[in-house]
């Protein structure tokens, strides 16, 4: 499978996005434009931004992480664009296909067989608060390990229960601190923060960390359709 390759740079990718502006026009666009201003500047300054940001990502390098004592158990604000679905768990199956060599349908229960990582990192929203939250679960490259993706995936798709759709960078579902999470702070995850599945990663803002998700696809290109806030002018790639 092909990754993205990504030069060491002397700057931070905070430092890089803070002396450029382009991380503040980035949340500027995708939490408060207008639809007009959005036509204007948007899509003028989005491509830039997602290929700096990109560049600056580094899929192999870890986020620090945060002392269990720093965990806040309140913060995390729960957030839904339409409702909150009701997933019988022991029915439950997570579908992965796509550009595959081997679609799978999983149950919670064969999920949890897999290798448990636990980490205690910010989720940090476009609104403007944040939360320090230990998430537990599977990282998602072991998923996409077993499907064996062909050489030219180059993005993932996620499909929730509620009709939320997202998309990412393969380089940045591969990040080893990009989970499938199903225990939010050493407990079962509830219904209304994303069980039985959610995504949770410390490189990527909240609205890309799909709750409920039922499906995983693997594709070489974007479709139209790249994710429900980016569909109406969010930024896509929204890494932090």
């Amino acid at each position: 499978m092909s990754l993205i390759q990504v030069p060491r740079r002397p700057l931070s990718r905070r430092q890089f996005l803070q002396l450029s502006g382009l991380s503040s026009m980035g949340l500027l666009l995708g939490g408060c434009a207008s639809p007009l201003f959005e036509d204007l500047v948007g899509k003028t300054v989005e491509p830039l931004n997602q290929s700096f940001e990109g560049l600056l990502l580094n899929p192999q390098k870890p986020v620090p992480e945060f002392p269990a004592s720093a965990i806040e158990p309140d913060a995390l604000i729960v957030n839904t664009f339409d409702f909150t679905p009701k997933i019988d768990i022991n029915t439950f199956h997570l579908t992965i296909d796509g550009e595959v060599n081997h679609p799978l349908s999983m149950s919670m229960e064969q999920i949890q067989q897999l290798p448990l990582t636990a980490m205690t990192i910010r989720h940090v929203c476009v609104e403007g608060w944040a939360a320090i939250v230990q998430w537990g679960g599977v990282r998602l490259r072991e998923l996409v390990t077993l499907a064996q993706p062909k050489a030219d995936v180059k993005y993932i798709y996620f499909q929730s229960a509620d009709g939320y759709y997202e998309s990412w960078d393969i380089a940045s579902a591969l990040h080893p601190q990009t989970l499938m999470a199903y225990q939010k702070n050493s407990q079962p995850l509830s219904i209304d923060n994303g069980a039985p599945l959610r995504l949770a990663s410390p490189i990527k803002l909240g609205y890309k960390q799909s709750k409920w998700v039922t499906r995983i696809t693997l594709v070489s290109h974007l479709f139209p359709r790249r994710g429900y806030w980016e569909d109406q002018g969010y930024e896509w790639f929204a890494g932090l």
